[in-house]
């Protein structure tokens, strides 16, 4: 992989003379847990009994945003109607209720010692999650001891506009009190790397999913890694291009 080509294009697009991170911004299903196949059941499951169609695939697509947001856009493509919030809230909850039912989700393997060597390394680290899911949300700071710190992770419940809108990774960067060229990402869905890379992010793509590379890729990351380990594993060559 060509690190040192990846952070000159991102140095060129954004005008940089150089590229030297302070924070690292991780999104959570799917980067720190291993979440998604479990969402990917509930959405599906739940969505049925309301009366609206999501495939299990579909949810990694819709992945990152908030889930009265991805309810609502369901139901404007099927009911042909808006949703209000109170009724998209409501039919939220089946899939919060289903999800619950689910084992509790594994931190991804690799990422803890990740962490570890990027704070080693002098960075922040925050969490920017679309989720609203409390049972996950609670798991953080005990999952992730020494690592992180609740005022840096924003969540549903912090923004307006969910990914793919930029505003929850601009409100990552306000809480980490750094510039977007200050910045990691990391993401596994392609609504979140467009997020990141509207918010002008440098913006890594680690696909722990069923979707194909090119999907992460098209949206902007600058670069794409198949599995957490491999990032883990690259992380002190990847550094070395810092400047």
């Amino acid at each position: 992989m060509d690190y040192a080509l990846s952070i000159r294009q991102y140095q060129e697009k954004h005008g940089l003379e150089t590229f030297r991170p302070k924070a690292v911004l991780f999104d959570m299903d799917g980067v720190l847990f291993d979440s998604m196949p479990g969402h990917a059941v509930s959405w599906h499951e739940s969505m049925q009994q309301c009366g609206l169609e999501m495939t299990p695939a579909e949810a990694y697509q819709y992945e990152g945003m908030r889930g009265t947001e991805t309810i609502r856009l369901l139901a404007r493509r099927q009911w042909g109607r808006e949703l209000t919030e109170s009724e998209a809230q409501c039919i939220y909850q089946a899939k919060v209720e289903r999800f619950a039912q689910c084992p509790p989700a594994k931190k991804m393997e690799g990422v803890e010692q990740l962490m570890h060597m990027m704070k080693d390394s002098g960075l922040t680290i925050g969490v920017v999650t679309g989720s609203g899911q409390h049972t996950l949300l609670d798991r953080l700071e005990s999952a992730f001891p020494q690592l992180l710190d609740r005022d840096k992770i924003v969540t549903a419940f912090d923004v307006k506009k969910g990914k793919p809108s930029p505003e929850p990774y601009l409100a990552g960067l306000r809480k980490c009190q750094v510039q977007p060229c200050e910045a990691i990402v990391v993401e596994n869905a392609p609504l979140g790397v467009r997020a990141a890379v509207a918010a002008g992010i440098f913006t890594v793509a680690v696909n722990t999913g069923p979707l194909p590379d090119a999907m992460l890729a098209d949206e902007g990351a600058s670069l794409v890694y198949d599995r957490m380990t491999a990032f883990r594993d690259e992380w002190n060559k990847l550094k070395r291009f810092f400047t």
